[in-house]
């Protein structure tokens, strides 16, 4: 492979049932489905939740998303979720993940930090007190002492979840799904061993607000092994000179775009970066990513995320994985 920005990609029932166990199987179902009646019409049954973790869609296997994040000029849109499922379990907890996994989500994005005694987790803020009963710096707490901890559900609530290490995110991750590893950067040293280690490289994306020349001076060792995307504010006076130095050569696998308002005519480009082989990144989860189309606007009224298909752009990263899902897939765009 070539070490550069353009990162290559990754290529890689029966069953029979004799007549013995298919007929176990149909008198299990049909008492299955007794209970599930009696179940349903129980006045303690508790309801599922409105975004929870039931599989809504088929799961393609690794390759079919890799090969989907590779191609930049089909219809399919691609579906990051921030922090995980973190409506419905502990933001960057297992469960979070999971229930990802189960909703047919393309990409889970997770934040790392280092601990005191150099074990990587994730947490997405400095500090564990917003989302553990704990105080203080990750890097001032030890491994040991982080998973005593309950972490904190959306309400500030204390679950039974504890904090995972990245390695225990990337086993759950593997071959089920692409990960987005956020504020790795300047720790990437070490998540590149991790990753190496649960072989899950080749479902790794990384970013960066850096340039070309930067990126290729810090992280070029790691450019044929994993996916990385630069980031890019679309006010940024140097914008196109920025861009169009990433296309040197070959387009990134994607470009992220910070969207403040949605008048910006370089918008207009984002199906000549598509055309280019660069699929178009933007984030749904608050207004001035997105020029104000963003997910609590979705959450009442789905045509909202009608912005993003029509003006090209292909990766979503939202906060609304379940309304987002159900939107693509009743327009055809997602399977």
């Amino acid at each position: 492979m070539e070490n550069s920005i353009n990162r290559g990609g990754h290529r890689s029932l029966s069953t029979f049932i004799n007549g013995q166990i298919k007929n176990c199987l149909s008198t299990v179902c049909v008492a299955l489905a007794l209970f599930a009646c009696q179940a349903k019409d129980s006045p303690n049954a508790e309801p599922m939740p409105e975004h929870g973790s039931v599989a809504s869609g088929s799961t393609p296997d690794i390759e079919g998303l890799i090969a989907n994040l590779e191609d930049s000029k089909n219809k399919e849109v691609i579906v990051v979720a921030h922090r995980g499922d973190w409506r419905n379990a502990p933001e960057n907890s297992l469960q979070a993940i999971q229930n990802c996994i189960d909703m047919g989500v393309d990409m889970v994005e997770i934040d790392v930090r280092e601990t005191k005694d150099g074990e990587l987790v994730l947490m997405h803020d400095s500090s564990i007190d917003r989302t553990t009963k704990g105080t203080g710096l990750v890097k001032d707490w030890t491994l040991d002492s982080l998973k005593s901890l309950g972490l904190k559900d959306g309400l500030g609530v204390v679950t039974p979840h504890k904090i995972p290490t990245l390695e225990e995110a990337l086993v759950l991750c593997k071959g089920k799904i692409l990960v987005n590893l956020d504020k790795s950067y300047d720790i990437f040293d070490k998540c590149f061993e991790i990753a190496e280690k649960t072989g899950t490289l080749n479902q790794i994306v990384i970013k960066g607000a850096k340039s070309k020349k930067e990126v290729e001076e810090e992280f070029g060792q790691y450019l044929d092994r994993v996916y990385f995307m630069p980031i890019v504010i679309l006010n940024d006076p140097k914008l196109n000179e920025i861009v169009d130095s990433y296309l040197v050569g070959g387009a990134p696998v994607a470009f992220e775009f910070t969207i403040p308002q949605d008048t910006i005519a370089f918008i207009n480009r984002f199906g000549e970066l598509r055309d280019k082989g660069a699929s178009v990144w933007v984030n749904s989860l608050w207004a001035h990513h997105n020029g104000g189309h963003d997910d609590e606007k979705a959450a009442l009224d789905p045509t909202v995320y009608d912005w993003f298909v029509d003006n090209n752009i292909d990766i979503i990263q939202t906060d609304r994985p379940r309304v987002l899902l159900d939107y693509l897939r009743a327009r055809g765009l997602h399977n």
